[in-house]
């Protein structure tokens, strides 16, 4: 049976939670393949709002086993945090139905510090992290010097091997980034108690997701973060430190490509993105105001994980006809459809202006993407409250004509259509 991969279409933050939980509801097992506890999906079911940051999106679904893939980081704090949050609400997260790959890599305290002290040192030219670790842990586990999730099973082996992490890293954060050390002693000790939780829920996790598979079960691949934000494929420098595209479900799940059945790129219906960097459709004013929300209601446009007010700007089909390309996405899901209504005319930029030339490709150079400006195509806006939409037919005529504009503009079609932040507000195109 094969293994589909939903990702993130532009720089994250496009509803990926909510697409997976939807999609999960077909699935055996959901895997999250990349990045750490950076990562915010947000999931509703009736009036609970369940907000994930390492736990996969399937989690709530009782038949689902989620595993957490090599390709994660996982900060053990907040993992035990999520496990014990999600067990008062009465969701099941027992080494049953949550798993961790042994060759995934821990974030510790120290990664934090430096996160932190990287960040305030790069002043002006500050990247905008979620100052989680996430970078640090990341170069260490290309440096060799990581610590894997394996070492929980090795209580005293993971003390020790703390211990003389956190006195590495202080000779950083004292003598190049004058920040304060750690205490080495204390940490260790926090980690071995980690260790007596979570050494259970360990798994070789490439073994047991081809054991899944011929066994004929589904497996769902849940990304992190967007195409954008990939290390490789994204506007670097202003990226995250993992690969967040579909080929890094091959990489942080140890499966093979021809496992591979459906790529499912999951986009909003307008653009946002959280940090620094280039937006070439960015805006601002009342029109940002409208798309952002006030942050009264916890889908407004503000970070899950960090709280930020999300820049904001309109649909930009050339993103997303480059995430078609660098994914092989097979259907995209669009995200937020309801927040358009109400206005007459709803701007989507079909290419841009960069001196002078037009332009349907996004620039690999970031000096050039940062002169682009957008062209804009208007399309006729709608109405109508949509949110009580179910079926194509619900959906008004400008509405469903947006839809298939974007899907033939980006040449993939448009499968789900979300309306609004419940699990059942989607229209199956």
């Amino acid at each position: 049976m094969p293994v589909n991969i939903v990702v993130g279409s532009q720089w994250g933050d496009e509803g990926k939670g909510r697409i997976t939980d939807l999609l999960a509801a077909q699935a055996d097992i959901v895997a999250r393949y990349s990045g750490g506890d950076n990562a915010g999906h947000t999931v509703t079911i009736g009036a609970e709002v369940f907000k994930l940051h390492l736990t996969p999106s399937g989690i709530v679904h009782e038949d689902v086993v989620c595993l957490i893939g090599n390709g994660v980081v996982v900060n053990p704090a907040v993992l035990l945090r999520e496990i014990d949050g999600l067990a008062a609400r009465g969701v099941n997260v027992t080494p049953q139905r949550l798993k961790i790959c042994r060759k995934a890599h821990l974030i510790t305290p120290a990664h934090i510090a430096l996160d932190k002290g990287y960040e305030a040192a790069r002043g002006q030219e500050a990247i905008g992290t979620t100052q989680r670790g996430i970078g640090p842990a990341y170069t260490d586990k290309a440096q060799r010097s990581g610590l894997r999730a394996g070492l929980l099973a090795d209580v005293e082996g993971l003390a020790d091997a703390v211990a003389a992490h956190v006195e590495s890293k202080n000779r950083i954060l004292t003598d190049v980034l004058g920040q304060p050390p750690l205490p080495v002693k204390e940490t260790a000790l926090a980690y071995a108690q980690y260790a007596s939780r979570l050494a259970p829920y360990l798994t070789d996790g490439s073994l047991y997701l081809s054991e899944a598979l011929a066994a004929g079960k589904n497996i769902l691949a849940e990304g992190a973060q967007g195409t954008l934000l990939d290390l490789d494929h994204g506007t670097y420098p202003f990226v995250t430190s993992s690969s967040s595209t579909a080929s890094g479900a091959l990489i942080g799940l140890g499966v093979g490509p021809r496992c591979v059945s459906e790529i499912v790129g999951v986009a909003k219906a307008f653009t946002s993105r959280v940090g620094s960097g280039p937006f070439p459709a960015e805006i601002s004013g009342e029109a940002a105001l409208r798309l952002r929300g006030t942050g009264a209601n916890p889908w407004d446009e503000y970070g899950t994980t960090t709280g930020r007010p999300r820049r904001v700007g309109w649909l930009d089909l050339v993103i997303l006809r480059y995430a078609a390309r660098i994914n092989s996405l097979t259907q995209l899901a669009l995200t937020k459809l309801d927040i358009l209504s109400g206005l007459s005319q709803i701007p989507v930029c079909v290419a841009y202006d960069l001196a002078g030339q037009r332009t349907t490709h996004f620039p690999t150079d970031l000096a050039e993407l940062a002169h682009c400006q957008p062209v804009y195509e208007m399309l006729p806006g709608w109405d109508e409250d949509i949110s009580g939409a179910r079926v194509w037919a619900d959906l008004p005529r400008n509405a469903r004509q947006y839809v298939k504009f974007v899907a033939e503009q980006v040449g993939v079609p448009v499968s789900l259509v979300s309306v609004g932040p419940a699990r059942e507000q989607v229209v199956v195109c």
